[in-house]
C-alpha cells in the first residue's frame, strides 16, 4: 500500500488509495455494528434479570410481521379463547375476543392491560393494537352525546 502524507493547515494528512480507505471504513462500520450489538445484548439480559418474558423466535417474528398480538400472544400461552376470555382479569365474551384477534372491533387499552395481566406479558406487546374508549365503542360515545345536549336542552341550557 501506498501512502503518502502531506502538510496542511491542520496539520499532518494520510493520502491512500481509495481501496484501502474503503476497506478502513467497512472495519470501522463492522466495529461500530459489534457495539451495537454488544449494547442490544447488554440491555436485553438486563431487562431479562429486570423480569422481561422471553418469547421464542417465532413469536417475535409473527409479533414483527403484524399478526395480532392478542391472537399471537394467547396461543403462545397455550391458551384457548374461551380461556382468555373468561379469565379473572378479562370477563369479556369469547364472540368479543373473537372480533378483536380477527379485527373486526377494537378494543380500549385498558382491556388491553387486562389481557396483558392475563397473559403474563407488558401491555408494550398489546398497546399497537389498542384504542382509546371512544374509538373502541363510537355508537355509545354517540348515544352519550344525544343524552346529555337532551338532559342541557330540557335544562334550558345550551
Amino acid at each position: 500500500m501506498k501512502v503518502q502524507f502531506k502538510k496542511s493547515s491542520t496539520g499532518e494528512i494520510a493520502i491512500l488509495p481509495r481501496a484501502e480507505y474503503e476497506r478502513l471504513k467497512a472495519i470501522e462500520r463492522e466495529a461500530l455494528e459489534d457495539a451495537a450489538a454488544a449494547r442490544l445484548v447488554a440491555q436485553g439480559k438486563k431487562d431479562v434479570a429486570a423480569g422481561a418474558p422471553l418469547l421464542p423466535m417465532a413469536v417475535v417474528e409473527q409479533l414483527a410481521s403484524g399478526e395480532n398480538p392478542i391472537r399471537v400472544l394467547r396461543q403462545f400461552r397455550g391458551m384457548t379463547q374461551a380461556e382468555l376470555a373468561t379469565a379473572e382479569s378479562v370477563q369479556i365474551t369469547q364472540n368479543y375476543l373473537s372480533e378483536l384477534e380477527t379485527g373486526k372491533r377494537k378494543g380500549p387499552l385498558a382491556l388491553h392491560r387486562k389481557f396483558a395481566q392475563a397473559l403474563g406479558v407488558p401491555l408494550d406487546l398489546l398497546s399497537p393494537v389498542a384504542v382509546t374508549e371512544q374509538e373502541a365503542d363510537p355508537k355509545r360515545f354517540a348515544r352519550r352525546k344525544v343524552a346529555i345536549a337532551n338532559t342541557k336542552r330540557s335544562r334550558g341550557q345550551r
